[in-house]
Parts: structure tokens; sequence; C-alpha cells
């Protein structure tokens, strides 16, 4: 037992934590006066509370009071705070644990921490301290509740929030998104025009910790270069000529929460190095001030060409493509993911269906075969317009041939079929990794990231592949 003042004295109420759901925290001490005060502090910031004197005391409590969040001793009588922890890991309690420790026991949080505590907090407790993890560990419960909620929404109905589409390419960016969203980590999104970037870019902010906040978007090829600067980090009156007033830019717009940079690749060198600079030092001038400004913003950025490549041709700064990839993931190509057709047009049809009011029911069989046949260069996108315009066009309650666009069923009815890889005996495993290279190359239209999975090696060793064969072509 640790007679000390459990609470640092110089702080007692630092305001309501204002939790988006109500929780409750289990706070397990065997000092009683000690338990009272941290009660006492943390019933102040809207939590409802339970004591409990030792390990043995809150395993009984955990099944009457169901604490969200146990708040835990180190070293107590019966059963100790590391004891608590594996009993309830053990039991598989969806709660999350929180130690506190004399400055003596510090090695023993630590490892507390590997058995699967959240944090620790030194005593005496520093009340700021151990309310930015209380809210923390709310935001968190909130973003695994939502995971969850869409992983049974995807077994149910094929989708991840407002992403369709249960195909293997699509689980897969599913998973990188569920690591991704709880972070404040940059995601790099790659993927053909038409893919669902700026969708995937919405979800990993909605799922994030930063869903109360803005949520900023900004195309860097739709912008001239002489303004792109000056969307990005604003400027003051009578920076340059036209700036008739002060005017926030997207990151000022976006504090605290996520940056969306659409075609971060179409950005002159000069700028990404503005834009590196605020990632690594989290400050910006706007242009014609002369403060800077500290910012919170996660960064999300696209590009619709391979990035290895942007960097190689010296589109994209090396620097900055490291900093913005630590998630990475790269978008399938509808034609990539036939098996999510069927569930992308009913989709889309109950959606057109309610903004049109409609009554389209589903499309035709002979329909649903030149989808399969097409290669969609538009990819999501392009199916949508289709699906809109035969919903709208549909007198009945089905999507007939009559109601594509005429180009579509001539596409359809004059797609090639696809090549295959025919090896004569005699041909040496170096020609045939070279055709086989040039044949998935020619299927993802070079888009190396896609022949890279599709052939089951790493990007970097594609290249190296590519130099080596001499195939590369650019």
């Amino acid at each position: 037992m640790d007679h000390r003042s459990t609470i640092a004295p110089h702080e007692t109420s630092l305001g309501p934590v204002s939790p988006r759901i109500l929780a409750r925290v289990l706070i397990v001490e065997d000092d009683t006066s000690a338990r009272a005060g941290l009660t006492e502090l943390v019933q102040s910031w809207g939590f409802e509370t339970e004591g409990a004197r030792d390990g043995q005391d809150a395993l009984e409590k955990l099944t009457t009071f169901r604490p969200s969040i146990v708040l835990t001793d180190l070293v107590m009588p019966r059963m100790d705070g590391l004891e608590l922890l594996k009993s309830i890991t053990a039991q598989g309690e969806d709660v999350t644990v929180l130690i506190l420790t004399a400055q003596g026991t510090v090695e023993t949080a630590v490892e507390a921490i590997r058995v699967g505590a959240y944090d620790y907090l030194t005593k005496p407790v520093d009340p700021q301290r151990l309310k930015i993890l209380l809210d923390n560990v709310i935001e968190r419960q909130e973003t695994h509740r939502e995971v969850k909620a869409l992983r049974r929404q995807l077994r149910e109905h094929g989708s991840f929030g407002s992403l369709i589409g249960s195909s293997p390419p699509m689980r897969r960016v599913y998973s990188i998104i569920e690591q991704a969203a709880p972070t404040s980590a940059s995601v790099l999104i790659a993927g053909e025009s038409g893919t669902g970037k700026e969708l995937v870019a919405q979800t990993i902010h909605q799922l994030s910790p930063r869903a109360a906040f803005p949520y900023v978007p900004i195309n860097c090829a739709a912008i001239p270069e002489t303004l792109l600067e000056s969307e990005l980090f604003g400027h003051e009156k009578g920076a340059f000529t036209g700036a008739v007033e002060r005017r926030a830019g997207c990151f000022e717009l976006a504090d605290r929460g996520t940056l969306f940079l659409d075609e971060v690749a179409e950005m002159t060198p000069a700028t990404q190095a503005k834009l590196l600079r605020v990632l690594q030092e989290r400050r910006f001038r706007k242009i014609g001030g002369r403060q800077e400004q500290a910012v919170d913003v996660r960064i999300i950025a696209a590009t619709n060409v391979d990035p290895m490549d942007a960097v190689k041709k010296g589109k994209l700064r090396d620097d900055l493509y490291y900093r913005l990839n630590v998630f990475a993931l790269t978008l399938p190509t509808l034609r990539d993911r036939r098996e999510d057709l069927a569930l992308l047009v009913q989709a889309f049809l109950n959606e057109f269906n309610t903004r049109h009011e409609k009554s389209v029911v589903a499309v035709e069989p002979d329909v649903m075969k030149v989808f399969e046949s097409y290669t969609w260069p538009g990819n999501v996108r392009e199916l949508r317009n289709v699906v809109e315009r035969a919903t709208i066009i549909a007198k009945g309650e089905f999507v007939e041939i009559k109601h594509l666009p005429p180009a579509l069923i001539d596409a359809g009815r004059t797609e090639p079929t696809q090549r295959t890889l025919a090896l004569p005996p005699g041909t040496t495993v170096e020609e045939a990794e070279r055709q086989l290279i040039m044949l998935t190359l020619e299927h993802t239209r070079d888009n190396k990231t896609r022949a890279a999975e599709i052939l089951g090696i790493s990007l970097k060793t594609l290249h190296n592949k590519l130099n080596k064969l001499k195939l590369r072509g650019d």
C-alpha cells in the first residue's frame, strides 16, 4: 500500500471530459482516502464510478458494475493490480485497464502494458494526464465498437461503411483501414481514377478519434499552382494582388481533423517542400504572415499513378513520399474485383431509386452479362454513372439493354478476350519471367503496384526485375 497522496496537490479539477458516451470507471485502490479522492475527481469529469479495495473485490464488481475502464493500483493485498489485469485478460472482458504505480514499481507497470494494460500513471497522479488518458480510452473504445459494427455489416451485407464489396482485394483494403484509422499516422492511397480513393479517406476519418473534427478535401490537380499554396496555408490581407481580406487555408480549417490531399503528385516540388516542412514541424505560416501557427492535422494523400514511379520521375519528392507512406494501400480496379459487381449495382439502384423517386428492382441478366464483360476503364465511378442513367431512363422494374449507353453495349460486344501465356518447350526461365511480367503489366495497364501484388512479389522486387530485364520502357 502506498500512503502517499494519490492525486497531485496542485490541481484537482480540470472541467468535464465530455465523453461522447457515458463510461463507467472502476477505481481499485486499497488506501481509502486515495480511493475517495480519485473517485471524486473522475466523477467531476462526467464518468460513473465505483470503488474496489483490492483486485479480488474488483473481480466481483466487474460482473455487477460492468465498467468499461478499470483504474487500478499496482501494489495491493490479496490480489495486486498485475494479477487483476491477467484475470481480466483471461476472462476476455471488453475492459481497458489503466495502472497506477509508485516510482519504484515502474518496471512492473511496463510489464503490465506487455500483458495488456493500456497505459500507466505514476503517483502522485497528474490530473491532466489522467484526464487525457481517459478521454483517449473513450475515443479508442468508440473506434473499436464502430469497427466491430462494420465487420458485422461486411458479413451480412457485403459492405464496409460506405465502401461496397466483399472480394479478397477489398477485404485487404478494409484490413488496412482498420489498422490505420485509430492512429494519427499519414496514409497514402494509390489507385486509378474512379476506384474510390476519397471514399476510403472519408472512411478512415470517420473511424478515427478525429471524426468529430473537420474533414477537409483538396484536389491538388484542380487548383492552379499560383493559388495552391494560398489554398493550403491561407494568406493575410494584402499578401498579394487580389488578397483583399485575410483567408484561412486548408491546414487551419482542418485543425484537429483530417486533410485529404488528392493527386498529391501534381504539386510542384517547391510546394511539396513546404508541405513536408509542415508535416515535420506541425507549424505553418500564412502567405504574407509573420508568425507561425501550430497545427494538429492528420494527412491522407492520394495519387492515381504508381507512387514509386512518381518518385523515380521526380514528380513526387522521395522524402515526402516516405513521410506520407506510413500506411499505404492500393485500391483495386473494378476489373480486378468483378465479384463485387452485383453488390455495387444493387447498392447504386437503391441509392438512385431514393434520389429520383424510382422503383427499379434489378437489372436484366443480359445487362449483367454486359457489365461482366466490360473492362470499366472509369472503374466504380463509371459504373455508378451508368446505373444512375439507366435508373432514370427505365420505365418499369428492371434495367434492360436498351437503357445502357450505346458505347457500353458496343464495347461489350467487341471487347477482346484476355490474353493467356503460352510457353513452348525450350523457353528459358528468364524468358518465361519476362513474358509473365509483360503480360501482367498489360493486364494492369502498367500499374506496377497492382502487378507486383498479382505476381506475389514486392514493388521493389518488380522494379529490380524490370531494370534487369530492361522492360521499364521509360
